[in-house]
């Protein structure tokens, strides 16, 4: 028997039989009305001192109303057999390709300000992800449309990054992180200043241009800390022209005043925040104690980055909490909700995957294990869904996987990754196959590679690494971004660009084989045998940059 409840006078209305889901009849949806949340305040049990709210007037639309889990589900369950047909399958991943491809005067409705697409609905995303991953044929042709939606937008360009975790002090207590409260066996500690610049420096030495910042929730940490942290890590510039361009920032929710003051300091570029599990009921078991157990206020952090200008944001689930055919069509409703409410949507889309975590048992076994065939089924899913954002890919997997997911859309990687405060300048331990899996800082790495063997297995498999910010500096975003794109012209920009920063690292970070191999690339990409069209007009403007660069010029772009 199907139950729902309805819980009047609450934020939400959900439903609780977990029974019916189980044997698979549709969950019935639910009937609410649709409503703000009026001065959101959170609720007493859940008090959030890491950043108070000082905009005390605004308000926001129900998240129940837009992560619907009923018609989730319902789309999940009705299109099974949708997900048999090939040609409806085939049908679905040929209307996504053709808005992908947006022109000066396609007639899909793209949205004038905002480089957000939407490459499929609901109910196709749903279809897509109940293909089975047996069928070969058919998860080629989504791998290839993947693939194909991702070369048309980023090229053969593969940004790369690094985290740079600041502290691991945490009052929350998520059941699958190293770093939660409860866990004793941990080492915590902070970076000094001094510290923090050796961090800094040793991230500038790989090549590194651009970071993630991270640091967990607790009052051993706060957020002022957090903004100094940031003019620290700006501050730093090592021999011979070391210096980070772009600082992304992955930290406990803000309120709206908080991530004015984050804007304010103009040094930051996206805020990312994962809700781990879109699934309430989920997220209330995995997270029982802490600032993170309050689902509404973690999923509306987003909305107040926007509130308050901050309009790069990302978003992310953990894969292995909860159904990953949910997670994913969880995201592509926040993804709608974003651009409906603030004409942006996200910047990023992080699709992590569980892995263990020292003293965290749930981490070994997660409770929905996604293998391999499942995981770049959603990654090409994503990649067709929400064509225009960039899709990040951490060192959580393995050197194989990573080079068979690059091929289901991703572009962006991180590279020399380590998730343990002060890693970078303290800890000296061998990048070796004995280390894969250790368990160490917040979960354990499955690629130990340096940056510089990243660079050049990237190039080897075809991939231009790039370290370009251009376009955030130059104001390419939203409206601008998205005209360049309906133009065909982003590849006169993004492409020139990245082999511009890859002439640079060359040059200051390179020993002379990757060097050698590396101008070879730039050499192709220049010519007749390039990967992507450069315009006459672009490559000249290329060829004279192109120079500066090699005359020891730095931070050149167009």
């Amino acid at each position: 028997m199907q139950s729902v409840i309805h819980h009047t006078g609450t934020r939400f209305a959900r439903i609780v039989d977990r029974s019916c889901r189980a044997s698979g009849n549709t969950p019935l949806p639910v009937v609410h009305r649709a409503r703000t949340i009026a001065n959101y305040v959170p609720s007493s049990k859940v008090q959030h001192t890491w950043s108070v709210e000082r905009e005390t007037h605004h308000t926001y639309v129900d998240p129940a109303e837009w992560i619907n889990e009923a018609a989730i589900f319902k789309a999940l369950e009705t299109t099974k057999e949708h997900a048999k047909d090939p040609a409806r399958v085939r049908d679905i991943l040929a209307k996504a390709k053709e808005k992908a491809f947006v022109t000066e005067h396609d007639p899909v409705n793209v949205g004038s300000k905002s480089e957000f697409v939407q490459g499929l609905s609901l109910e196709d995303c749903a279809t897509l992800l109940n293909v089975d991953e047996n069928n070969v044929e058919l998860m080629n042709d989504i791998f290839d449309t993947a693939l194909a939606i991702k070369n048309r937008i980023y090229g053969n360009r593969v940004v790369l990054f690094a985290p740079l975790y600041i502290a691991n002090h945490c009052m929350n207590t998520c059941t699958y992180c190293a770093f939660r409260a409860g866990n004793t066996g941990m080492e915590r500690s902070v970076l000094t200043d001094d510290d923090l610049r050796e961090e800094v420096a040793a991230l500038q030495r790989q090549g590194h241009r651009r970071i993630l910042a991270l640091t967990g929730e607790s009052p051993k940490y706060s957020f002022e800390n957090f903004l100094h942290a940031v003019d620290v890590i700006g501050s730093v510039h090592t021999e011979p022209f070391g210096s980070i361009r772009r600082i992304n920032v992955e930290i406990p929710p803000l309120s709206v005043s908080d991530m004015r003051r984050l804007k304010e300091t103009d040094k930051v570029g996206t805020f990312v925040l994962f809700q781990e599990t879109y699934h309430r009921d989920t997220f209330k078991k995995m997270h029982p104690g802490g600032p993170k157990s309050d689902f509404d206020y973690r999923v509306l952090t987003q909305d107040r980055a926007m509130r308050a200008g901050l309009d790069d944001v990302g978003i992310g689930a953990l894969f292995g909490l909860f159904d990953y055919r949910y997670e994913v069509c969880a995201m592509l409703m926040h993804s709608e909700h974003l651009e409906r409410h603030y004409n942006a949507g996200p910047h990023t889309i992080s699709v992590p995957r569980m892995r263990p975590a020292d003293g965290s048992e749930l981490s070994i076994s997660p409770p929905y294990p996604v293998d391999d065939a499942a995981f770049k089924k959603l990654v090409a899913v994503i990649r067709i869904a929400v064509p225009y954002t960039g899709m990040i890919l951490s060192t959580r997997e393995t050197p194989e996987m990573r080079s068979s997911l690059l091929k289901c859309g991703m572009s962006q990687m991180s590279a020399g990754s380590r998730t343990d405060v002060g890693a970078y300048h303290k800890d000296h331990t061998a990048n070796t196959e004995a280390n894969l899996g250790k368990l160490a800082g917040q979960f354990s790495l499955m690629d130990h590679r340096p940056t510089n063997e990243i660079v050049d297995w990237l190039m080897a498999e075809g991939y231009v690494p790039s370290w370009c910010t251009a376009c955030y500096r130059q104001g390419r975003t939203g409206e601008d971004f998205m005209k360049i794109c309906k133009a065909g012209d982003i590849h006169d920009f993004c492409h020139p660009n990245s082999l511009l920063t890859l002439q640079e690292y060359l040059q200051d970070y390179a020993d002379p084989d990757l060097r050698r191999k590396g101008e070879e690339v730039i050499a192709r990409e220049m010519g007749e045998d390039a990967s992507e069209p450069i315009s006459p007009q672009a490559l000249k403007r290329l060829e004279r940059k192109m120079k500066l660069v090699k005359d020891g010029k730095h931070d050149v772009y167009l």
